[in-house]
C-alpha cells in the first residue's frame, strides 16, 4: 500500500550550506571548541529529533525506531530513550555490523539498554500498530547504493503508512550531490543537524526529504566562522535584494530590454518571456519575433514593442538595447541560427535560453557577458553527456558549464544551481511540481532579462530571478494547487514577488 503524505510547510532554515563531507570531518573540533564531548553532541541530536517528532506528531503512541551501525543509528538510540521515557511505546530494530560501533553510538546504545530498552535484529516483524517510523539508518557518508539488509528496511519504510522522520538525512539519499544511487527513504519530515547539507536542496532531494528542519545542536557561533560551500536562495531574501523604487524614476532608468525569438508556431514561447520581463520591472521590452506573431503578441500584449526579426530590426533592436535574451522559441533553423550569428559577439549583457543554447553547443563559445539557463537536456548537449551524468552531481556540472562557456549558468530543476565563474554559487530553494511543464523556462528568462536591464549584474540577476520565479510558482501554487499550474498563471504574480515592500 502506497504512503498517504500530508502536505507540509516550509519552515525557515539558515542560508548557507557546508559540504557534507566537510561537516563529517569537522564535527569532533567543533564540539572541542563548544566544550563538548560527541557523545554529548549525540545526545543533543536525539532530544532535537524527540521534541521535534512529538511537535509534529503528538497524538503518536507507537514508533518504530530503525538503528544502524553508525553514530546515525547513535542518535536513534538516544531518541528511542527519551520516548521510552516519556511513556511512548517503542520499538527497536538495529543493524548488527561485523566490525564494533563507533564510541558515541555504542554509549548511546548501552544507555537505551540500561534503561531497560530492547533491542530487535533487523529482520524482526514489524508490530502492527505503529504510527511513527524513525529514520537512523543511514547518515551522510552514503557513498553507493545501500546494502542488505539496508535495502530492504528501506523498501519496508517506504510502504507502511505510518509518517517517517528522517535524522540527518533520509536513508539512502548522497547528502551531498542529491542523488539515489539506490532505494532511498521518502520521509515527511528530515531534521539535518550541525549544518546544512548541499545533498538535502537539490537533485533527488525533494523525493525523499519531506519537510527540512536544521538544529545546530548549539554550534552556532562556531559555524557563523566556517565559511560555506555555496548559500540557499529563498523568498524571504526578496527584500533585501529588491528595494523600493526612487519616486522620480522613469522608464529608461529601469532598462532597454530587447527579447529575440519566437519562430513560426512559436509565439507563446517569446510572449511569455516578454511579458515576464515586462511584469519583473524592465522599462521597456522589445520583441524581435517571426512577422506572423505581431498581430497576436500586441492584441495580448500592447505594453510591448514588437516588429519582426530582420538583419536590419535586429542590428537597430541591439544598439537600442541594454540587454538581450535570445532563445525562447527560436528554432534551430537558419531564421534562427541568423539571428543567434548576428547576436554572439555582442557587447551587451545577455541571456542564451532554449534553441540558443543547442545552437551554442554545436558552435561553442566563451563569453563573460551572459547568463544561460539550460535545463538537464541542454546542459547535456552542452558539455556532450549525458543527463544521468549531469544530474549525477548537478553542483560540479553547474561548474563545469560556468568553466567552458563562461558568464553565469543557471541549470534549471529541483533546486536549481546558479554557478558564475567567478566561483559564487547556490541553491534556489523554492519551486514546486506545478513548474514541470510548457513554458516555465521562458518565463524565467524574462525575469532575468528584465533584472539584468535593472542593472543587476549577472549572478545577482540570476539569483533573484530564480527565486522570484519559483516563489511566484508556490503562491500559486498555494491558491490552486500543483496539477495544472500553467506558466502564465505565474504571470500577474510575479510583480507580488518583485514588490516585496508589499507583501
Amino acid at each position: 500500500m502506497t504512503n498517504q503524505r500530508k502536505k507540509l510547510n516550509r519552515v525557515s532554515l539558515p542560508h548557507s550550506v557546508f559540504s557534507a563531507d566537510w561537516v563529517r570531518q569537522a564535527e569532533r573540533s567543533a564540539a572541542q571548541q563548544a566544550g563538548l564531548s560527541l557523545y554529548e553532541l549525540m545526545e543533543r541530536a536525539g532530544h532535537a529529533a524527540f521534541e521535534l517528532a512529538r511537535t509534529t506528531w503528538p497524538d503518536t503512541r507507537h514508533w518504530l525506531i530503525l538503528c544502524g551501525h553508525g553514530n546515525n543509528g547513535g542518535d536513534g538510540y538516544v531518541v528511542a530513550r527519551l520516548a521510552a521515557a516519556a511513556g511512548l511505546q517503542v520499538t527497536l530494530l538495529a543493524v548488527e555490523g561485523e566490525r564494533p560501533l563507533p564510541d558515541e553510538a555504542q554509549m548511546a546504545r548501552q544507555a537505551w539498554l540500561a534503561s531497560g530498552g530492547q533491542i530487535a535484529a533487523s529482520g524482526s516483524a514489524w508490530p502492527e500498530n505503529v504510527d511513527l517510523i524513525v529514520d537512523a539508518l543511514l547518515g551522510i557518508g552514503l557513498a553507493s547504493a545501500p546494502r542488505t539488509p539496508y535495502d530492504a528496511l528501506i523498501e519496508a519504510i517506504n510502504r507502511h503508512r505510518a509518517p517517517v522522520i528522517a535524522l540527518d538525512i533520509p536513508s539512502g539519499l548522497d547528502a551531498q550531490a542529491g542523488t539515489t544511487p539506490g532505494v532511498a527513504v521518502k520521509a515527511e519530515v528530515t531534521l539535518c543537524f550541525v549544518a546544512l547539507k548541499p545533498g538535502l536542496l537539490t537533485g533527488q532531494a525533494r523525493d525523499c526529504v519531506g519537510e527540512l528542519h536544521h538544529s545546530s545542536l548549539g554550534l552556532n557561533d562556531w559555524l557563523h566562522k566556517q565559511t560555506p560551500l555555496l548559500e540557499r536562495l529563498d523568498a524571504s531574501q526578496l527584500s533585501e535584494w529588491l528595494k523600493p523604487r526612487r519616486p522620480c524614476s522613469h522608464k529608461g532608468e529601469h532598462g532597454r530590454l530587447l527579447v529575440v525569438g519566437g519562430d513560426h508556431g512559436y509565439a507563446g514561447a517569446i510572449r511569455m518571456a516578454a511579458e515576464a520581463a515586462l511584469r519583473s520591472g524592465a522599462g521597456m521590452v522589445r520583441v524581435l519575433t517571426h512577422k506572423q506573431n505581431i498581430s497576436a503578441l500586441l492584441t495580448a500584449r500592447p505594453e510591448l514593442m514588437v516588429q519582426e526579426l530582420t538583419d536590419s530590426s535586429l542590428a537597430q533592436g541591439e544598439s537600442w538595447a541594454d540587454v538581450v535574451v535570445i532563445g525562447p522559441g527560436l528554432g534551430q533553423g537558419e531564421w534562427g541560427k541568423n539571428a543567434l550569428g548576428q547576436l554572439a559577439h555582442s557587447d551587451k549583457p545577455a541571456l542564451w535560453d532554449a534553441d540558443a543554447l543547442n545552437m551554442l553547443a554545436i558552435n561553442q563559445q566563451k563569453r563573460q557577458n551572459r547568463v544561460l539557463t539550460p535545463h538537464p537536456g541542454e546542459a547535456s548537449r552542452l558539455l556532450n553527456c549525458s543527463v544521468a551524468d549531469i544530474e549525477s552531481n548537478r553542483l560540479l556540472s553547474a561548474r563545469k558549464l560556468v568553466q567552458r562557456y563562461g558568464g553565469t549558468v543557471v541549470l534549471k530543476g529541483a533546486g536549481t544551481v546558479i554557478a558564475s565563474e567567478e566561483g559564487e554559487l547556490s541553491i534556489a530553494d523554492v519551486g514546486n511540481t506545478g513548474m514541470a511543464s510548457g513554458g516555465m523556462g521562458d518565463v524565467l528568462s524574462g525575469i532575468i532579462g528584465a533584472l539584468l536591464a535593472q542593472k543587476f549584474t549577472l549572478y545577482p540577476a540570476a539569483c533573484i530571478g530564480c527565486v522570484v520565479h519559483g516563489a511566484a510558482a508556490d503562491i500559486v501554487a498555494d491558491e490552486q494547487g500543483t496539477r495544472g499550474l500553467l506558466a502564465t498563471d505565474l504571470l500577474p504574480v510575479i510583480t507580488r514577488c518583485v514588490n516585496p515592500e508589499l507583501q
